[in-house]
């Protein structure tokens, strides 16, 4: 069985929204069910057919969030310890050598990615490239523009 990369953080929210489905939005969309199927004909009832498929929707997720927290992996950046490499976790300042254009990113799972807010997917070819590295490096990144050079600025634990 494969273990799934989180932060606490992603961990926490995985674990929010699994009890949100649970606890409101699965109740609610059976409520939904039992007054569409009041309603009659069910093979011409569109509230039925869209409460049905809302409900494969929450047991999917439900199922797939169950999945990935079961095989979670947390890891706190703030307990890791030994050099400044990169690694999970870790929150990176590296510059884009042809622009001179920082950038910061926590280096976080698949499920936490979001570039906008600077957590980058460790899976990302920039994350793969900037794993085990320390500050002063320089990676290479292929991108669909071309090969991008950074440096790195900084890394921090925190």
């Amino acid at each position: 069985m494969e273990k799934v990369p989180m932060t606490v953080t992603g961990f926490a929210r995985l674990e929010a929204e699994l009890k949100l489905l649970k606890m409101e939005e699965r109740p609610a969309v059976i409520k939904a069910i039992a007054e569409a199927r009041e309603h009659g004909d069910l093979s011409e009832n569109a509230e039925y057919t869209a409460a049905r498929e809302r409900q494969s929707f929450i047991e999917g997720r439900i199922m797939e969030l169950e999945d990935k927290l079961s095989r979670a992996e947390v890891i706190d950046p703030t307990k890791l310890s030994g050099p400044p490499t990169i690694k999970f976790g870790v929150t990176v300042t590296v510059v884009d050598e042809d622009t001179d254009e920082e950038h910061k990113f926590q280096i976080v799972g698949v499920d936490e990615a979001d570039i906008a807010s600077g957590r980058l997917s460790v899976t990302s070819p920039l994350a793969r490239a900037l794993i085990g590295k320390s500050q002063g490096d320089t990676v290479e990144v292929a991108t669909p523009k071309g090969s991008k050079m950074y440096e790195v600025l900084g890394v921090s634990f925190v």
